[in-house]
């Protein structure tokens, strides 16, 4: 009779968690155009609160499933939920006030040391699992630049580390993600290709903290070594996303704080795939580092799978290092050809060429067209030299030339 009182109230729990948010986040859309809470990266603008939908409902269904003693999530989660409540506030401020990243990083490290319990980690083991927390937590902020993937590998991620902790007898921490699991499933109805909302730094922060805290809490008592490569295979596919971003942006020489479509989805759509295929191919990728890393944590496997799993992920960052995603570097008005030459290469030494004669010629064809129009009563033979060298030209018709084109420019 407990564990079917228990099954009911679980489905209880995820059917509300999943319809309340798909109606939230339908609701939300209309006041986030109004206000101009918007993400203009992409093709169109996309609002941003829809992470607002998923921070409210996981937190208010799983508080009231606390209260009523259906699901209780004992003080490690309740620790856990308020401090992934905090990290999302945080990124709703950054979605409207355009927050710098250092800020955030810093409040999410600071909510990550009020979570893990240093009394099982030690103090050295602890540093490094706020460190991983915070990081991981801003890996998760870039996979929402495409429609799709940041709900979808947090859907898959999230069941994942709650099999862990239930594996460990967490339940608190199981129900609790179950339940963030069905946000996210009733936050992707809106956020499919095309997307109608986006989760923003608020849903994409909210949702990265809750998933890397929970994975530390499982994680919990194990050995350093193992416990790090359980939880960067439960993580491989945000942290390969930061990765490359980072490794590209560098190899560019563009500031790291710079966007553009240089993120794992971005270079999928570049080698031929549609926004749907690149949401598949990434859910699939994710769906099997977090198998790995959930029969790593039960012991199915031994330690090599994590290594697996890291030189998988390097080989499809170097892989997809190659593709092109930045266009060729543009002059910059009064500076020459030379400076970004040296930068870019070989093709852009030629579309630097190319650029510049188109605009000698367009110059050029500017001038005779003007000095055709101002040369009135004009020998036919002298007019097309006195629109290239006007200054040149000592006659009084020419003066006449001149004279016409500057009175042009100056209104």
């Amino acid at each position: 009779m407990p564990v079917l009182y228990g099954i009911a109230a679980a489905t209880v729990t995820v059917t509300a968690s999943f319809l309340l948010t798909a109606v939230l986040a339908a609701l939300l859309r209309a006041p986030a155009l109004r206000l101009a809470v918007v993400d203009r990266r992409r093709r169109r603008p996309v609002p941003l609160l829809g992470g607002v939908a998923v921070v409210l409902v996981t937190a208010v269904v799983a508080w009231a499933g606390d209260r009523a003693g259906v699901v209780p999530l004992g003080p490690a989660a309740g620790r856990l939920l308020a401090a992934a409540t905090v990290v999302g506030a945080l990124g709703l401020a950054a979605d409207v006030w355009r927050l710098r990243r250092r800020w955030l990083l810093a409040g999410t490290a600071v909510a990550a040391a009020c979570v893990v319990p240093y009394g099982e980690t030690g103090p050295v083991a602890g540093a490094l699992a706020v460190g991983w927390v915070a990081l991981v937590t801003g890996a998760f902020r870039g996979l929402d630049h495409a429609d799709g993937v940041a709900g979808t590998v947090g859907v898959v991620t999230a069941f994942g580390v709650g099999a862990c902790a239930a594996v460990e007898l967490m339940d608190g921490p199981a129900v609790l993600l179950l339940v963030l699991a069905a946000a996210l499933a009733g936050f992707l109805l809106h956020n499919w290709h095309p997307a109608r909302i986006a989760l923003g730094a608020c849903g994409s922060l909210f949702t990265g903290f809750l998933l890397t805290g929970a994975a530390v809490l499982a994680r919990t008592g194990y050995g350093p070594v193992g416990g790090a490569g359980v939880l960067c295979a439960l993580t491989a596919v945000p942290v390969a996303d930061a990765v490359l971003v980072l490794l590209s942006r560098r190899l560019a020489g563009r500031p790291l704080s710079r966007g553009g479509p240089d993120h794992l989805a971005h270079r999928l759509r570049r080698l031929g795939l549609t926004a749907q295929g690149a949401v598949v191919v990434l859910g699939g990728a994710a769906l099997c580092v977090v198998v790995v890393g959930v029969l790593a944590h039960t012991g199915r496997v031994g330690g090599q799978a994590a290594l697996w799993v890291a030189g998988g992920a390097a080989a499809g960052v170097l892989g997809l290092l190659r593709v092109r995603v930045y266009g060729p570097a543009r002059l910059r008005r009064g500076a020459g050809v030379r400076a970004p030459v040296r930068r870019a290469g070989r093709g852009a030494r030629a579309w630097a060429v190319v650029r510049r004669a188109r605009t000698v010629v367009r110059r050029a064809r500017a001038g005779v067209s003007q000095a055709s129009r101002g040369a009135t009563g004009v020998a036919g033979g002298a007019s097309f030299r006195a629109a290239i060298f006007p200054v040149r030209q000592a006659t009084s018709t020419e003066n006449v030339q001149v004279g016409a084109p500057l009175r042009v420019r100056n209104g």
